[in-house]
């Protein structure tokens, strides 16, 4: 399967650091099988960093030998998804127990209703009720060194800054 990551520079050996801000399942190095959604992160990111273009990391990922990897799959963005992405996005980091997390994306327009949530404005339920007109997008966050070692660079493609 063809994973990708988007970025400003090219990454053939993927780490797993501490980012700067609160993402949706923590720590862990971040990709998405939707090649679309990687290309504009990384015109995004390229943006951010006054840089005229991106690059979108490809990796072949195994996942036929996921078997040994302790694994948390969210197939919708459902009530357990908000909670541990809401625990994630409040700094209570919760993904220490897995080596892999895959799920729908928390992008900008979906962190929004997040707001109105943790805030109070929307019920829990209202909120994944909201969630479900959104188009979600997955990603997979390798969140060990273990799992990392799935992944293979495949090659990199540049993106153009609009």
């Amino acid at each position: 399967m063809l994973l990708y990551h988007g970025s400003y520079v090219k990454v053939d050996k993927p780490e797993i650091i501490e980012p700067n801000r609160l993402l949706d399942f923590g720590p862990g190095f971040y990709t998405t099988s939707n090649e679309k959604q990687a290309e504009n992160f990384a015109a995004k990111v390229a943006k951010r960093m006054d840089q005229n273009s991106g690059v979108l990391n490809i990796y072949d990922f195994d996942d036929s030998s996921m078997g040994d990897l302790k694994t948390l799959r969210f197939d919708s963005a459902n009530g357990e998804w908000l909670d541990f992405v809401s625990a994630n996005r409040n700094g209570q980091s919760i993904n220490d127990k897995y080596d892999l997390v895959i799920g729908p994306v928390a992008d900008d327009d979906v962190y929004r209703t997040f707001i109105l949530f943790s805030t109070g404005v929307l019920t829990r339920e209202q909120t994944i009720e909201a969630l479900k007109v959104k188009e979600l997008f997955n990603q997979y966050v390798f969140v060990t060194n273990k799992a990392l070692e799935k992944l293979t660079f495949n090659g990199e493609k540049a993106i153009e800054v609009i």
